[in-house]
């Protein structure tokens, strides 16, 4: 792996896009109601309490903490796939960034949480996971390649 090749002021900016894309679609007053009842829960998780609260039995720092960790990590290695991608299809472009992004949700992200939220009786929550972590890759990836 090289990690000479990325651009750790792309990696943060793709981590503050993945929590801005995240924190709307998941708005209270965008997905976040249906999501809710699509995995299965009910009551208010915005009230509190028990285990109708995301996260509650982890802690919200942990799963604020993950949650970055998780961004930092999928910037991290889709600057490396932009770069490896980009050198041996003409270049890195934003263009190229967002393909990359596109291909990498398509081929790994989507088809094996598929799988998962199948046996789960969940395809609603993948649908609306998957607009999510689509967005996000092709926008990391179009990040990664405007500023390659």
């Amino acid at each position: 792996m090289d990690f000479s090749s990325i651009n750790w002021l792309a990696v943060l900016f793709c981590v503050l896009a993945s929590m801005v894309i995240g924190g709307i679609w998941f708005g209270p007053k965008t997905f976040f109601p249906i999501w809710w009842k699509a995995i299965g829960k009910t009551g208010d998780p915005m009230m509190g309490g028990g285990e109708s609260t995301p996260g509650s039995s982890l802690g919200m720092g942990l799963v604020w903490g993950g949650v970055v960790f998780a961004a930092f990590v999928e910037s991290v290695f889709m600057s490396m796939m932009v770069n490896a991608l980009g050198s041996i299809s003409g270049g890195v472009t934003l263009a190229s960034g967002a393909l990359t992004g596109f291909l990498i949700w398509l081929g790994f992200v989507a088809s094996s949480s598929l799988t998962n939220k199948l046996f789960a009786d969940r395809l609603q929550a993948w649908v609306l996971e998957q607009g999510s972590h689509l967005i996000t890759f092709v926008v990391m990836g179009a990040i990664v390649g405007a500023m390659g």
